[in-house]
């Protein structure tokens, strides 16, 4: 560890630094210009940019040299790996540091999910800041394995590794001044972190009156008219461009100049095949440098932007005192770093992760344990012609609340295919209480068998849909059977699976594996009829509570516009 002394002496010239990368064409984030200069560094600090002896001596050879890019905010058990596997897919990319949400796996193990995720983080080589989940579960409508009151936060808020609160999904509770919900927020502002909003649609005063709560970031605004209207109140527009939620191209056109320096670019929810064949945020990069965006402003928007949202200090920049976090690449446009280096060290080179990247802690316990089921676990009789049907949006996650005519044999719901409506049925898997909601869902598209998840967003019961009761049993006991992951099954008989051992949510596999089992039970579902890019992503999502408009949980039908559990036949 270099002393103060020795990184100030080295800045003054009096002593050789350790490395020095000449001849380089620094993106300066600050004064947003390109400054031909050389970089000294010292241990893991960056201590001047000029004319700098070193020990080692580095020729950019005129290439750019981009600060390392910085996640605000990600939800790593998304894509499936673990954090020592997912650093050693990123940080190829240019993705130095992470500020992380891991209220999946809080919602199956508690604040014992929680310490998992820090202890993974304390070996691996990038920065990893946990956001602490504020609503687990995420509405008092579903079941989850753990529930977590401010209290049990406050208790972790004050370690280093911790940014502050994660995602306050119940704006509802916080708007009409709920005193847990607001403690919950309130913790941010005591420990002087920050606290994630996320209010998809929330407009007006209801608005104001979440802000005014606490929320300072939203990464849920899904139109221009939205992003403009929470970036005029004060907030810092998260900018997401995700494997199921693509809303970058439509955000950008609200960003200028003048404003820029309030968005920042976050992936949320990134799965393993598009990581290996997308990239992280150098993807969202170059998809916004080619739809207009300034090159400078967009690594600003992926690097300082963040930083300073999450009050990163010494990340996010090339400048004396920030850590030497940098990639060089040869097009700005393109910005595909050649060579990545961390904290002074030389991490990746032409796309290969070159250093350990850490190891995973003990698992928490179990995280299967489901109430016994038949094929009549999902009867439900009939009471009305007519019946709530949650209607799927491609490439969204938001839902339409449809009224159908009702597929009904002897007095009980089924499935019909011919007009794209399947049973939908969430079972809670964490305490074995027997719970399971029922109901229907059009746009899935299968026309045989059914697929089954534990990765149900954000209790993570499990979930199941298929063309008949006995369909969804097979691939339900499947799951069981495996410990959690994804099934797909025809006859009766499993066809692809995906093994999540980790809380049904992760694995230890590298992203290529992970990527690469996720194509072949993609492909099944599509096999068995669905045309969706990847019918389990969007099939995790039917159960996300806080997102309108129609969820199905453990306890039934929700709709997230009245925040309130629904009769599936209470149609008007």
């Amino acid at each position: 560890m270099k002393t103060l002394q020795e990184k100030l002496a080295a800045a003054r010239g009096d002593q050789l630094c350790d490395i020095v990368i000449k001849n380089a064409k620094i993106v300066n984030v600050f004064s947003s210009e390109i400054i031909e200069s050389s970089v000294g560094i010292i241990g893991k600090t960056i201590v001047g940019i000029g004319d700098y002896k070193a020990e080692k001596t580095i020729d950019a050879n005129g290439a750019f040299l981009v600060p390392g890019f910085v996640e605000g905010h990600i939800h790593i058990e998304s894509t499936l790996l673990t954090i020592p596997q997912f650093a050693k897919a990123v940080l190829p990319h240019g993705t130095t540091t992470a500020v992380i949400d891991p209220h999946e796996i809080a919602n199956v193990y508690g604040i014992a999910g929680i310490k998992f995720m820090l202890d993974s983080a304390k070996t691996c080589p990038m920065d990893i800041f946990v956001m602490l989940p504020s609503c687990v579960p995420a509405s008092p409508f579903e079941s989850a394995g753990a529930v977590l009151m401010a209290d049990d936060l406050e208790k972790l808020i004050d370690n280093p590794n911790v940014g502050g609160i994660g995602e306050l999904m119940n704006y509802p509770a916080l708007c009409n001044g709920d005193p847990e919900f607001l403690k919950r927020a309130e913790l941010a502002e005591k420990y002087k972190k920050t606290a994630d909003g996320h209010s998809p649609g929330l407009t007006g005063k209801m608005l104001n009156a979440y802000i005014l709560a606490g929320a300072q970031t939203d990464h849920e605004c899904t139109t221009a008219k939205e992003a403009k209207e929470k970036l005029e109140l004060g907030m810092h527009v998260h900018i997401r461009e995700g494997s199921t939620e693509h809303n970058l191209l439509e955000l950008i056109k609200i960003v200028t100049p003048e404003n820029s320096r309030f968005f920042s670019f976050v992936s949320d929810d990134k799965h393993p095949d598009d990581l290996l064949e997308q990239g992280h945020l150098d993807h969202s990069v170059r998809l916004a440098v080619r739809n207009g965006i300034p090159p400078i402003t967009a690594i600003q928007m992926a690097t300082i932007n963040t930083a300073l949202c999450y009050r990163l200090n010494h990340i996010g920049a090339i400048a004396p005192g920030y850590q030497a976090d940098f990639f060089l690449t040869d097009n700005l446009e393109e910005c595909k770093p050649e060579i990545v280096y961390k904290n002074g060290q030389l991490v990746a080179k032409n796309n290969k992760c070159l250093v350990d990247t850490g190891s995973t802690p003990p698992l928490p316990g179990r995280s299967m344990e489901v109430a016994p089921l038949s094929e009549y676990s999902f009867s439900v009789k009939v009471e009305s012609e007519k019946v709530h049907v949650i209607g799927i949006i491609e490439h969204q996650i938001i839902t339409e609340n449809l009224i159908e005519k009702t597929p009904q044999k002897n007095g009980l719901l089924i499935s019909d295919t011919q007009n794209d409506l399947l049973k939908i049925a969430v079972i809670e898997r964490h305490h074995a209480t027997g719970r399971i909601g029922v109901g229907l869902v059009k746009g899935l598209g299968l026309k045989t068998g059914a697929i089954a998840s534990t990765f149900a967003h954000d209790a993570h019961n499990i979930i199941v849909a298929g063309v008949d009761d006995k369909e969804m049993l097979a691939a339900v006991n499947e799951l069981i059977e495996m410990g959690g992951g994804y099934v797909a099954v025809e006859n009766e008989k499993v066809i692809a699976k995906q093994s999540l051992p980790i809380g049904g949510l992760m694995c230890e596999l590298p992203v290529e594996k992970a990527a690469e089992q996720l194509k072949n039970v993609a492909c099944a579902a599509q096999k068995l009829g669905s045309k969706l890019d990847n019918p389990f992503m969007t099939l995790s999502f039917l159960a996300l509570t806080p997102i309108p408009s129609l969820r199905i949980t453990d306890g039934g039908v929700f709709d997230a516009t009245k925040f309130e559990m629904i009769n599936l036949f209470g149609v008007q």
